[in-house]
């Protein structure tokens, strides 16, 4: 998988915007990644330093529309913490 392949988007919430301070970025990432191949992914696209990855499954949730109902899909979403000395990300820095 390419690094293009493994970070799908970057997930923008008022709680992931909170940690940019902190240096912490949150990203949706392909199911099958590991926590290595997701620092590797953000290290090669950002040109930054990695210190840490943490990942977890976001469940489905169920969803209606009328008297249709449905599971919304699941996915993996991973929080990046950057080194001290590494620079931010470019990309969030209009956001804030």
């Amino acid at each position: 998988m390419t690094a293009q392949d493994i970070v799908i988007r970057p997930i923008i919430t008022e709680r992931s915007m909170a940690g940019i301070a902190n240096k912490r970025y949150t990203f949706e990432v392909a199911k099958s990644a590991t926590k290595i191949d997701i620092a590797r992914a953000v290290e090669e696209l950002f040109k930054v330093k990695v210190d840490k990855v943490n990942t977890m499954h976001v469940r489905g949730r169920l969803r209606r529309q009328g008297r249709n109902e449905g599971y919304t899909p699941s996915w993996k979403k991973a929080i990046v913490t950057l080194s001290g000395d590494s620079k931010a990300i470019e990309f969030f820095e209009g956001m804030i």
